[in-house]
């Protein structure tokens, strides 16, 4: 399986869940609990990924970038952020440098 298939099943997965019971879906606990709350675990499961990176452990790097993969998808379905508009944002970006891309952003 590639992992865009995989996104895409664990994305449908998730909004399966978005209205099952908290105490019966670890997804619906995060989902109930909030978008400070799923962003928050983003936030975690991202350091953890970038730890496992400068240690080297090619194992933990990939179940720590799962962990995140899955706590993004989770934070998008709680701001109601479809994955289509990550991949069109995303297509948008193809072909352009990084640098140029990131230049043409509004300055706060």
């Amino acid at each position: 399986m590639t992992l865009g298939a995989q996104l895409d099943a664990l994305s449908q997965t998730i909004a399966a869940k978005a209205n099952a019971d908290p105490a019966s879906s670890y997804t619906a606990q995060l989902l109930h609990a909030g978008i400070a709350k799923c962003a928050k675990k983003l936030g975690e499961e991202a350091v953890e990924t970038a730890i496992a990176a400068v240690q080297g452990d090619t194992t933990a790097i990939a179940a720590e970038a799962a962990d995140v993969l899955y706590h993004l998808l989770v934070m998008l379905e709680a701001c109601n952020v479809s994955p289509e508009a990550v991949a069109t944002a995303l297509a948008a970006r193809e072909g352009r440098s990084g640098l140029a891309e990131k230049a043409s952003r509004p300055k706060d």
